[in-house]
């Protein structure tokens, strides 16, 4: 741990790169985030045949998602431990328009912070009850909506005592497995944000808050869940910062 950077390092990293001018957001080569360079592609896109692709790639619709999929407190015998929450939103065009039968997936951590994921070391607990992955389709509105458990804050060695906000990776495919794109939604109010080089790869504020989900008191359910709306923008000037190349 003693070659790792600081926390003021990486906060001083942080600010210098806030001020250099925009570009693509998130930022591909982000100095306090160490492995971006690692994590994008390097060469230009290859262009292929559109219709050769739709000849191999797997294809998906109603009668291979489940309802209960989407239901991440349900898929083992016990309950899981932690706060339940419900999240819900649109899949929408950079017109507003609804995206339908969006396959949208997502996976997380649990409450404790730890991933059901045999590279995950950190000295969390591991609930039995919590595998920390679903799935569904979007409907004629461009909806999702997932149950799940709000996911703690974990550990990374990007730098010394460095932790990721609590978050939930979402992954968009379209009708074929090779349009892809992946993101992470975030709640309102983390004091991770400032102190997170991931997060602050997006250096646009506005970008970067269209990664935070909204507190809806409306989709609270009395005594059972906490309600999140978060909104998905594929395209356009609100476009919800993707991770490109994933």
């Amino acid at each position: 741990m003693t070659n790792l950077p600081s926390q003021a390092d990486i906060s001083a990293e942080i600010a210098a790169a806030r001020a250099e001018p925009g570009g693509a957001q998130p930022r591909l080569d982000y100095a306090p985030y160490r492995s971006s360079v690692l994590r994008h592609p390097r060469h230009r896109p290859h262009p292929v045949d559109p219709e050769g692709v739709e000849l191999w790639a797997p294809v998906f619709g109603p009668q291979d998602v489940a309802d209960d999929e989407a239901d991440l407190t349900i898929q083992h015998p016990g309950e899981p431990i932690g706060e339940r929450i419900v999240v819900t939103g649109r899949v929408l065009d950079g017109d507003g328009r609804p995206v339908a039968h969006q396959l949208v997936e997502i996976w997380q951590a649990n409450a404790a912070g730890r991933y059901r994921h045999q590279r995950d070391r950190h000295p969390a607990p591991l609930d039995p009850h919590f595998t920390g992955a679903g799935r569904c389709l979007t409907g004629a509105d461009g909806s999702y909506r997932f149950t799940t458990i709000k996911p703690g804050p974990y550990p990374w060695r990007n730098h010394h005592n460095a932790w990721r906000p609590a978050h939930i990776h979402f992954s968009l495919f379209g009708t074929q497995l090779s349009q892809r794109l992946v993101t992470q939604m975030y709640f309102p109010g983390d004091p991770l944000f400032a102190l997170d080089p991931i997060y602050q790869s997006i250096t646009d504020p506005l970008a970067r808050q269209r990664l935070v989900a909204a507190y809806d008191h409306d989709l609270t359910a009395p005594e059972l869940s906490l309600g999140f709306r978060w909104d998905i923008v594929l395209t356009g000037a609100r476009r919800t910062p993707f991770e490109e190349g994933a």
